[in-house]
Parts: structure tokens; C-alpha cells; sequence
């Protein structure tokens, strides 16, 4: 029987204050990812969907939020909606490390290239961010394009890439921290960006 899982952060709780705090860390990854993961399996199970996980959790999720469609009517929006959230926060985490670092001269500079200068770059998807009605999230593509979507969906499930950055902007993400101020929250995030693993999967789409 398939079985996802919650990945471990890949850092402790508190490794990202004062950005984001322990506290919204634990509400967030072991409460609400756990949600999403637990979910997913008893909707897949329902259905009597078995996936094959011999590549891991993120590529067999990959290619079952490619091929929602394929899917039993029934379990689709289940999966779409867990499959999405267990899919986007695996890449969040992964996204985050303990003081951020600086992005490498080649991605900076498709960046600056793209958006006239980093800053640009960053003020596009920051504005994308607060612009978003509602709960999403917001993605930076292989090609540098930003795109915003609603609730729990991604790229993958709209037959694009695998996204290189993502930004959750569901207020459980940032609310015990920053109220309603989506603004401050996303003005904090830029400070703990793991922009060498942004680059690692820029370089991976490149081939």
C-alpha cells in the first residue's frame, strides 16, 4: 500500500527565527504537512491507487499530481488538495536555511537579465505574493517566470515544471508571527532563502 510521509526538516525548529519562528515551524510542519500527508494516504487508499514510491516521496508525487486526470473521479480533488500540500511543503522546507545565502553569480545574473536587476526580481515575486487573493502559493520556474496559484496547487499540476522556489503564503504559514501582515512575513522570508539549493535545481532544469 502507498505510503507518503512527512520528510524531517532539514534543520531544527528554531534555525530560521527571527524570521520565522519555532513555534509556527512546529504548528506548521507537524500539524498542518502532517494533515496534508495523512490525508493523501487515506484518499489514495480509498481509491485503491497505488503509486509507485521506488524514486521517493517528491518524484512519485511528481508524477502523480502530473497525471491527476488519470485518476478516479471520486479521489481526484483529495488528492490534488493533499497531494499538493505534501508536494509544495516538501519543497518549502528545503527552500529555508538558517540565514539564508546569496545566490551564485550565474542565477543572479539569468535573474538580473530577466528582471533588469536582482532587487526587480525580488520585488516581482514579492508583489505576486501580496497580490495572490487568498491562500497559495507563489513559484519561481526553471525559465524565470514567477507564477502565483490558489490553495495548495503548483506548476506540476498544470503540466509545467517542477518549480525552483516556493513561497507559502497561506496565513498558517506566517499568522502566529505576523498577524495579518503578509507583507512583513514575505519581507522576512528573503532572509533565510537557501538560494544554493534554488541553484541546484536551476542547474538540474538546465540539463
Amino acid at each position: 500500500m502507498t505510503q507518503f510521509s512527512v520528510p524531517d526538516l532539514p534543520y531544527e525548529y528554531g534555525a530560521l527565527t527571527p524570521a520565522i519562528s519555532e513555534a509556527i515551524m512546529k504548528l506548521h510542519h507537524d500539524t498542518h504537512h502532517e494533515a496534508y500527508v495523512t490525508k493523501l494516504n487515506a484518499a489514495l487508499a480509498d481509491a485503491h491507487v497505488e503509486v509507485n514510491m521506488g524514486d521517493g516521496d517528491q518524484q512519485a508525487l511528481e508524477g502523480l499530481l502530473s497525471s491527476l486526470s488519470t485518476l478516479p473521479d471520486s479521489t481526484q480533488t483529495a488528492v490534488r488538495n493533499n497531494g499538493g500540500g505534501h508536494y509544495n511543503h516538501s519543497l518549502f522546507w528545503q527552500c529555508m536555511c538558517a540565514g539564508g545565502n546569496e545566490a551564485s553569480d550565474e542565477l543572479r545574473g539569468a535573474l538580473e537579465e530577466k528582471y533588469g536587476s536582482f532587487e526587480a526580481f525580488k520585488d516581482a515575486f514579492t508583489e505576486k505574493a501580496l497580490g495572490l487573493f487568498g491562500s497559495g502559493w507563489v513559484w519561481l520556474q526553471p525559465n524565470l517566470d514567477i507564477i502565483a496559484l490558489p490553495n495548495q496547487d503548483n506548476p506540476i499540476m498544470e503540466g509545467g515544471d517542477a518549480p525552483l522556489l516556493g513561497l507559502d503564503v497561506w496565513e498558517h504559514a506566517y499568522y502566529l508571527d505576523y498577524h495579518a501582515s503578509r507583507k512583513d512575513y514575505v519581507d522576512a522570508w528573503w532572509s533565510v532563502v537557501d538560494w544554493h539549493f534554488v541553484e541546484r535545481r536551476y542547474a538540474t532544469s538546465r540539463g
